[in-house]
């Protein structure tokens, strides 16, 4: 591939190079690629052992909401037919070959434990391998470092069967009996039609947040068009609905309102909240005798290894277009809306990537000439 040598491998810790990139999903390996095209140094730091394992720890039934014409990475398109929908066994597969084409210094099973800012303005990057340093550091680790579930759950009885949506795979893993599904957002959408169609009497609690009024085909290239042009920060629309998307209020695309009922999910606006004698209790009072509760309430992001971070309320790094705030050489990338809809998104992380990238370049530009 053109302008795609690849670097010298990076054989021990402890080397300086020039940018230090942490997490090897797809906002990572996007920005790998960028940056090897600007023939700028770059190491990724992976924690799992394998490229994908990430989406190959999904629920076995996902697929993407958008059809594989728009779900390639840069460089890459994607190895489906233009109009299917892959499955997350197949992102995971795909990343992989992505980064066997990227090649140059990847390494996985590598857990980067804290990155913290020298006098100087470098980073020292602690790892499961040892030390490294950098001029930059791109954080692609995501929004999902630990699952979101609520403390009503500890005080469940501990026969009922709880599986938060990361640990969920298939309905093989319940119980008999009533399944509730926490969480009316996207995956609990689909893991609540999930259990009533394997025969389980299913509860959904939590507010309906809206659905794409058309079909799966209409509504993926509706979704593509609406995710890179509509829902940005450079529209009012897109400023406005950034923090209630970045906190769970994504419209539902594949599985409706209609589908649930036709299933005989009994769907309530109702709240989990409580629980009265191990039996999980809704915010109007009802309380339900489940065999098993799924909790599809989300996650946590964690930035807790970073030093200085500054994370605002929202619990999100306080950042510009993927820029820290008040920590030069710093990056964020794979964020829900960093800067638009798309840019945690498979087919679209590589737009923010090609822009830090290219900030990335400049800065080493100016240290040059500051140098000479």
């Amino acid at each position: 591939m053109t302008g795609m040598e690849p670097l010298a491998p990076l054989a021990t810790a402890g080397r300086r190079i020039e940018t230090a990139i942490i997490g090897g999903g797809q906002a990572g390996l996007a920005e790998a690629y960028w940056l090897r095209r600007a023939g700028r140094e770059c190491v990724v730091f992976e924690a799992r052992k394998r490229v994908g394992d990430q989406w190959r720890e999904r629920y076995d039934s996902l697929r993407l909401f958008t059809p594989a014409w728009a779900d390639g990475l840069p460089g890459m398109t994607f190895p489906a037919p233009r109009s299917s929908w892959p499955t997350a066994r197949e992102v995971a597969d795909y990343l992989e070959g992505y980064a066997d084409m990227i090649g140059g210094s990847l390494w996985a099973g590598v857990r980067v434990d804290s990155v913290e800012m020298l006098g100087d303005g470098s980073f020292v990057i602690s790892t499961t391998s040892g030390q490294w340093h950098a001029q930059n550091v791109v954080v692609a680790t995501g929004s999902d470092a630990a699952p979101k579930i609520p403390e009503v759950a500890s005080q469940l009885d501990p026969g009922i069967r709880q599986l938060h949506s990361s640990q969920y795979r298939n309905p093989a893993q319940l119980l008999p009996g009533p399944v509730l599904v926490v969480g009316a957002s996207q995956s609990g959408a689909d893991l609540a039609l999930e259990a009533a169609q394997a025969g389980h009497e299913t509860w959904l609690s939590g507010r309906h947040p809206g659905e794409l009024p058309v079909n799966e085909r209409i509504a993926g290239p509706f979704f593509w068009f609406a995710q890179n042009y509509v829902l940005t920060l450079k529209t009012p629309i897109g400023q406005k609905l950034r923090p209630v998307i970045r906190h769970g209020g994504s419209p539902l695309i594949r599985t409706k309102r209609a589908d649930l009922d036709r299933a005989g999910v009994h769907r309530t606006p109702a709240r989990t909240t409580a629980s009265i004698d191990g039996r999980p209790t809704l915010d109007d009072g009802t309380v339900l005798d489940v065999a098993n509760v799924l909790w599809c309430t989300g996650y946590l992001p964690s930035y807790a290894f970073i030093h200085p971070a500054v994370i605002g309320p929202d619990g999100y790094p306080t950042e510009t277009q993927g820029v820290a705030a008040d920590v030069p050489g710093l990056f964020y990338l794979g964020l829900v809306f960093q800067r638009g809809f798309y840019s945690h998104l498979l087919g679209g992380v590589g737009r923010d990537a090609k822009f830090i990238a290219q900030l990335i370049s400049e800065r080493a530009l100016s240290r040059n000439t500051v140098a000479a």
